[in-house]
């Protein structure tokens, strides 16, 4: 390794070694700023009688109940946030925004939306036949 005999080398390497110190203590920092606190799950509970024809639609979501299975999936369009709807008749969810359709698993059938909606967890319970939903 060559050494540098001017002063003018033994600066550049000082001013490079101090960029990189406050690089390095800088990093922390940069990394608090991104940092987001999760947000705590909403329990939303339903009596049994909420459920008529196999489904509920409530704010932040749609609960389906086939009998053996219940499920719940987010209003949230994957595409651009528009709350969907769900057509009881053709028994799917469309967006009113672009016309994204889903299944009532929430899988795309038709775009522009390219991602499946969110499900959420939900608990039937056994003793009153109600639903516990965690968003």
């Amino acid at each position: 390794m060559p050494h540098c005999k001017n002063k003018s080398c033994s600066n550049s390497k000082r001013k490079f070694l101090i960029a990189c110190a406050g690089i390095a203590a800088l990093y922390p920092f940069f990394r608090f700023l991104r940092y987001s606190i999760p947000r705590k799950p909403e329990i939303i509970e339903l009596g049994s009688s909420a459920v008529n024809g196999g489904f509920y639609i409530g704010h932040k979501y749609i609960l389906f109940d086939d009998g053996t299975n219940a499920w719940a999936l987010s209003r949230k369009c994957t595409h651009l946030g528009c709350t969907v709807n769900f057509h009881e008749k053709d028994w799917l969810i469309e967006c009113p925004c672009h016309q994204s359709r889903f299944s009532i698993q929430g899988l795309v059938l038709h775009g522009p939306a390219n991602r499946p909606l969110p499900q959420y967890k939900v608990e039937k319970l056994k003793n009153d036949g109600g639903y516990i939903v965690t968003i």
